[in-house]
C-alpha cells in the first residue's frame, strides 16, 4: 500500500532543466504527494536526473521508461493504470515546466478529498484570463479553441483543453482507458467530456498558467488541429453511446 493517497503523473521528454526542480518543489509541500514520471526516452538524460533522485525519494518518486514518443495521453493512460494498480486515491496531471504551480496541488486535492467533486481543474478562464508571458495569438487560440469546445460539446467547463486535474479513482476506474481515442491536447478534452458524460461531479479551480521559462514547448499546430476537429467526432460518436452508471 502507498505511504500517500495522492499521486501526480507528470510526463516528460527532454526536461532537464526543470525535472530536479518541480519534483523538489512538489516534495517540499505540506500534503504528503508522490510523483510518476512517464518518461519517453529523453535525448537531453532526464531520465538519468530523475534515477539520481530516486536514490534521495525511493518512496515517494517512481518512474515508467517508454521507448520514445507515444503521445501525451498514452503516458497519462500508463501513468493511470500505474496508480490504480498500486492503489492511489487521487491522482493528478501535471506539467514538468513549472506552467502549472505545485503549490496549486493541494487545492485541487482538496476539491475532490474534501468538497465532494471527482475531478477539480486547475482553470486558466474560469476568472477570466489567467495565462503569464503567452503569445497573444496563442492566449487567442486558446481561449477561443474552448469556447469551441464548449460549444460543440455542451460541456460546462470553462477551460476544456487544461492538463492540470485532480481526478477520483473512481473516475478512471468507470472510464474505458483502453478506449480513449486522442493522444495530443483533444485527450483533455475526451476524458473530461466522458467524465462529464459519466455524471461525475467536476469543479474549475481557478489557477495562473505561467509560459515555461526554460526547456521547448511541445504544442505544435497538429496537436491544437486534433483538439479543434477531434470534438466533432467526439460528440457525434457520443450520440450512439451508451454511458454506463458510474462507480460508487
Amino acid at each position: 500500500m502507498p505511504t500517500s493517497d495522492s499521486l501526480v503523473i507528470i510526463p516528460t521528454y527532454n526536461e532537464k532543466e526543470n525535472i530536479e526542480n518541480i519534483i523538489r518543489t512538489i516534495f517540499k509541500l505540506e500534503h504528503i504527494f508522490h510523483v510518476l514520471i512517464v518518461e519517453d526516452n529523453s535525448p537531453d538524460g532526464t531520465a538519468s536526473i530523475v534515477k539520481h533522485l530516486q536514490e534521495e525519494f525511493p518512496e515517494r518518486l517512481f518512474m515508467i521508461e517508454r521507448n520514445g514518443k507515444l503521445g501525451l495521453g498514452t503516458a497519462y493512460i500508463a501513468g493511470f493504470k500505474w496508480g490504480l494498480s498500486q492503489g492511489y486515491d487521487y491522482l493528478f496531471e501535471m506539467d514538468a515546466d513549472f506552467s502549472h504551480n505545485p503549490e496549486d496541488l493541494p487545492r485541487l486535492y482538496k476539491a475532490c478529498h474534501s468538497d465532494g467533486y471527482d475531478v477539480a481543474i486547475g482553470s486558466r478562464y474560469i476568472s477570466g484570463v489567467n495565462v503569464v508571458n503567452w503569445p497573444m495569438g496563442r492566449v487567442l487560440m486558446s481561449y477561443f479553441a474552448s469556447k469551441y469546445v464548449r460549444f460543440i460539446t455542451g460541456l460546462p467547463i470553462h477551460d476544456t483543453t487544461s492538463g492540470f486535474k485532480c481526478y477520483r479513482k473512481e473516475v478512471l476506474q468507470t472510464i474505458s482507458l483502453d478506449k480513449v481515442r486522442f493522444k495530443g491536447y483533444a485527450f483533455q478534452i475526451e476524458m473530461k467530456f466522458t467524465a462529464y458524460k459519466y455524471g461525475f461531479k467536476i469543479v474549475e479551480i481557478p489557477v495562473i498558467f505561467v509560459n515555461r521559462v526554460l526547456g521547448t514547448s511541445k504544442m505544435n499546430s497538429s496537436i491544437f488541429g486534433e483538439a479543434v476537429f477531434g470534438v466533432i467526432r467526439l460528440k457525434w460518436n457520443s450520440l450512439f453511446k451508451k454511458y454506463p452508471c458510474k462507480k460508487k
